[in-house]
């Protein structure tokens, strides 16, 4: 026998008689090693709610906000019990031309397992949809393959 799982896809399995629970603290705190974060101040959110979103076109290093809330939050994970449905579903939405310079839409997407969100993506498209009907379907598509 190879015994009780406990990692798997870089993910901690805690195996226990009424579920599972799944977490990545070893990863958060390989992460916090790797850029000497181990030891520095924690933050309460994933970013900087006094930095504005922007284009990186500098290509400048990332924020170490994010990895100042990564050391405050260590120990979150998702908790699967052994008598809920395996219920996936799955969200999604577009904007048709909703960026007003240059009229590319916007799509976005969230996915539930077990009423727990699992996944989450919002992404500027890279081409111009010709009308509001196909950016819907370039959405619906992409999220089917996020699904699959």
């Amino acid at each position: 026998s190879m015994g009780e799982l406990t990692f798997f896809l870089g993910l901690q399995v805690k195996q226990k008689k009424d579920g599972i629970f799944i977490s990545q603290d070893n990863y958060v705190a390989e992460i916090l090693r790797k850029f000497r974060l181990s030891n520095g101040k924690s933050a309460s959110t994933p970013i900087d709610a006094e930095k504005p979103l922007l284009k990186d076109s500098d290509g400048e290093d990332v924020d170490v906000h994010t990895y100042r809330y990564l050391k405050g939050k260590p120990y979150f994970g998702l908790w699967y019990l052994n008598d809920s449905p395996f219920d996936l579903v799955a969200y999604s939405d577009g904007d048709y031309a909703g960026a007003s310079l240059d009229k590319k839409s916007t799509t976005g997407g969230c996915q539930f397992l077990r009423c727990r969100l699992i996944s989450w993506q919002c992404k500027k498209q890279t081409v111009v949809a010709t009308s509001s009907t196909e950016a819907e379907y370039v959405v619906a598509t992409s999220r089917c393959a996020k699904v699959l």
